[in-house]
């Protein structure tokens, strides 16, 4: 066993500073291990959130030396130990107290994009009949527990703030998961266009390499639904088709 040195952000929203805290290691911690440890023998007001501590609630999400991680899955033994551990908040989203920020936007958010709205039943039993493939395109994008991880390393949100015009990876995720499904007739792409701000993101797949569950967040979801706009919006030849349509319609 032997002892690393944590530095630890406290403070609330009106501001804070970096505290030091000893911990001692032992083989197979991960830094919740230690973070519960100091907060029960030198900081007991310290504020974090944490339940599973299996991966899987998304609730420990915190910055670990500057990298958006899931503190119950990050092990003391990939870290360098000879120099302290800096473990600081979500940089996207406001601070309510120490390590716990207030993730209420993306709630919000989600109320926003418009929900499953299935076809007919087209069985007389009164259900639906789907191609394998076509389940297995999104059931990628279930896998995800809400940890955020993704929408505080991108840039749009963690660095310009763009918390208005742009609904962020996870959300994008999730309308992927609507857009998508062979039952689902909603059209989400003026949104997607607008209001979601689908165009904010410039595929840096940062996203994509914090991601816990391993989702492919920019290649199967993202990318997909910008060229979905781009058909929609910007094709000439999609636009004089649709315009045929129409001739043909009245």
């Amino acid at each position: 066993m032997s002892t690393a040195t944590f530095r630890i952000w406290r403070g609330d929203a009106q501001g804070g500073e970096f505290r030091e805290y000893p911990a001692e290691v032992s083989e197979g911690m991960v830094v919740l291990d230690a973070l519960l440890q100091i907060q029960a023998r030198h900081a007991n007001d310290l504020a974090c959130r944490w339940n599973c501590k299996a991966g899987k609630c998304g609730s420990c999400s915190a910055e670990v030396n500057g990298i958006p991680r899931l503190m119950c899955m990050t092990r003391l033994s990939q870290i360098p130990l000879d120099q302290p551990v800096t473990i600081e908040p979500l940089k996207a989203f406001p601070v309510v107290r120490d390590l716990a920020t207030d993730l209420s936007w993306n709630y919000r958010v989600k109320k926003k994009i418009k929900p499953f709205k299935p076809r007919p039943p087209d069985a007389a039993d009164g259900t639906w009949r789907m191609a394998q493939e076509d389940v297995d395109r999104v059931q990628e994008f279930r896998k995800c527990i809400e940890c955020f991880l993704c929408q505080d390393v991108c840039h749009v949100l963690r660095e310009h703030h763009q918390h208005e015009k742009f609904i962020g990876p996870r959300f994008l995720v999730y309308t992927a998961a609507l857009e998508m499904h062979p039952l689902d007739t909603e059209d989400r792409l003026p949104e997607l266009k607008q209001a979601h701000g689908v165009g904010l993101c410039n595929i840096t797949k940062c996203c994509t390499k914090v991601c816990p569950e391993d989702i492919t967040i920019t290649d199967n979801a993202i990318i997909p639904l910008k060229e979905r706009v781009v058909d929609e919006f910007y094709d000439p030849l999609g636009w004089l088709a649709k315009q045929a349509r129409n001739a043909l319609k009245r």
